[in-house]
């Protein structure tokens, strides 16, 4: 008996990868995180499934217990998460629990938030000569936070920042980032990145706070904020330079 740790991805039931749904779609026992998972990853095994169940009214004692009793029973349990479940998952605590009871689980990585809205706004963050560091991190709230992880810290580097769980804080965001971005940096707010309701909203950290207000965004947002999300001077990257050698392509002779 396997319990399988599966990244749904950021919502779109098709940004799931191929192993991800065969496991769905063969382990008897599935639980998911319902208020971020969409039901339609189910949609085959509706009626043949033998449980399941919408873990977002469990706490993690409810949802260990549902694993016993599937271990005991000698049955595999799909744990759908959303997005990639190593990052904000919350799986820590489940696999240390598995860990104490000696039962055996699998991680199965899938598409983050990060990726599927700089797909959707069509950009490359990590633009030769402007960005080659992407930083992913959440806004301090009940959570525990280093003093070296807190927002000032992380923004003193430049990198690119795609900030998790922030957006009801974007004012106090805003203000700390502007003495190291400055007020004309490119911000883009991603909310329900490739649900059916999706929205964004593109601007900088001198407007965006009224424009997401405008918007009304709570909750399931990403904020993305650094130059590479608007400029149009960068260098080519060494990759596809013909004057470049690399393993599968040898310097060009001159004639």
């Amino acid at each position: 008996m396997t319990v399988y740790f599966i990244g749904a991805g950021p919502g779109d039931p098709e940004l799931i990868t191929v192993k991800g749904q065969r496991l769905i779609n063969t382990c008897p026992v599935i639980l998911y995180a319902g208020s971020l998972v969409p039901r339609q990853l189910f949609a085959a095994v509706e009626n043949t499934a033998e449980k399941i169940i919408d873990s977002s009214t469990l706490n993690l004692e409810e949802i260990i217990e549902h694993i016993e009793i599937a271990h005991q029973q000698g049955k595999d349990v799909a744990r759908v998460h959303c997005g990639d479940p190593s990052l904000y998952g919350a799986i820590g605590e489940q696999m240390r629990r598995l860990d104490q009871l000696n039962i055996n689980y699998e991680v199965i990585p899938g598409v983050t938030a990060t990726a599927a809205s700089a797909a959707w706004l069509k950009k490359e963050l990590t633009l030769s000569g402007v960005s080659q560091t992407i930083i992913m991190t959440r806004y301090e709230g009940k959570t525990p936070f280093p003093e070296r992880e807190r927002l000032p810290a992380l923004a003193a580097s430049g990198a690119t920042l795609a900030i998790h769980l922030g957006i009801t804080k974007i004012g106090k965001i805003v203000d700390e980032l502007i003495p190291f971005y400055g007020e004309d940096c490119p911000v883009a707010v991603c909310y329900r990145t490739s649900w059916p309701d999706q929205d964004k909203v593109t601007g900088t950290l001198k407007d965006i706070v009224a424009k997401v207000r405008a918007k009304n965004f709570k909750l399931t947002s990403l904020i993305l904020v650094g130059p590479v999300l608007a400029t149009e001077e960068f260098d080519d990257s060494y990759l596809y330079d013909k004057s470049q050698p690399h393993l599968f392509r040898p310097p060009v002779k001159e004639s």
